[in-house]
């Protein structure tokens, strides 16, 4: 062959070679080109990542402090608890007509509450509310009420109550001398002469647990019955406890409590007293919750209402 045409050939050649080498590394360029991309994304989903908890571990919008929590309580005086009751105040609910003492019935359970909503004593604060006053329409100067204010529905019309703290028990009065002074059982209330106010749950007591030989005396009103009681026309009256409590300390000291029944469950109910629509029922609600649930409303109830002045009938 001549030289020219080996000289071409190996020109081609090499052309060849060199277009073969280029393809190769253009190709491997190509097929390495992803790996970077690769890494690029596994360095830029590192972050991503790792940053998720501390998102997840923030405070989600919708979340509130806790609205029961002490500096959270719509007060009428800010960190102070405002608390009404009547003047005087009267055994057993108060002792020596001074709710700050913390000693008796409704006393104790004013300051259980104010612990269990976090305030210490020094940050109660009492103020006097007239019992009629209480229940009427308006607004209040006090945070809540404890005044033996039984839970009725025409009153929830224009004031807000707690659930119960109290279930009210009926109770026998007679004079010392009676011929039922000294009973302790029901049975030896049959043969009395009892009176009560029509209409009454006390009245019911005398029907539906005495069962009496003879019916009861009825009577428009309480001062009627009480009248009764005095001018020896009947033997006893049966009253709610609480009045029983008022008419022997007050209206008539010669009267006793000779005994009190088993409260119903359901029955009449003490309840404190809110402004209408006063959202720290809600949380008065958890604490007097607490108070059932550990037993220590209870033991309140043992300690002041449950002594020897008025002990239970039995069967």
């Amino acid at each position: 062959m001549p030289r020219r045409a080996l000289a071409l050939t190996a020109s081609v050649a090499a052309a060849l070679m060199l277009a073969a080498c280029a393809q190769e590394t253009s190709g491997g360029s190509s097929s390495s080109a992803p790996a970077p991309a690769s890494s690029a994304a596994e360095t830029s989903s590192a972050p991503a990542t790792s940053a998720a908890p501390e998102t997840s571990a923030a405070p989600s919008p919708t979340e509130t402090p806790d609205a029961c929590a002490k500096e959270s309580l719509p007060l009428i005086n800010p960190g102070t608890l405002t608390i009404g009751t009547d003047s005087p105040a009267y055994p057993p609910y108060f002792v020596d007509d001074d709710p700050t003492n913390g000693q008796g019935f409704e006393s104790a359970v004013a300051y259980a509450v104010a612990e269990g909503l976090g305030f210490t004593p020094e940050e109660v604060t009492w103020t006097v509310v007239p019992f009629n006053k209480s229940y009427a329409p308006g607004g209040k100067d006090f945070d809540f009420d404890i005044n033996q204010i039984s839970i009725t529905p025409k009153r929830a019309e224009v004031v807000t109550f707690s659930d119960g703290y109290y279930t009210v028990n009926q109770a026998v009065i007679a004079l010392d001398g009676s011929p039922v002074a000294g009973a302790t059982s029901l049975a030896e209330l049959k043969d009395a002469k009892l009176g009560a106010q029509v209409g009454t749950t006390s009245l019911q007591y005398i029907t539906d647990f005495v069962q009496p030989g003879s019916d009861p005396f009825v009577y428009n009103d309480t001062n009627d019955a009480k009248s009764a009681l005095k001018n020896g026309q009947i033997d006893a009256i049966v009253v709610d406890l609480p009045t029983a409590y008022y008419i022997t300390a007050v209206e008539i000291p010669k009267g006793k409590i000779v005994g009190q029944f088993p409260a119903v469950e359901g029955g009449e109910q003490f309840g404190l007293l809110f402004q209408k629509d006063n959202p720290l029922v809600t949380c008065v609600n958890q604490v007097l919750a607490e108070l059932k649930d550990s037993g220590e409303l209870q033991a309140i109830q043992d300690q002041w209402l449950a002594g020897e002045a008025a002990p239970y009938f039995t069967e």
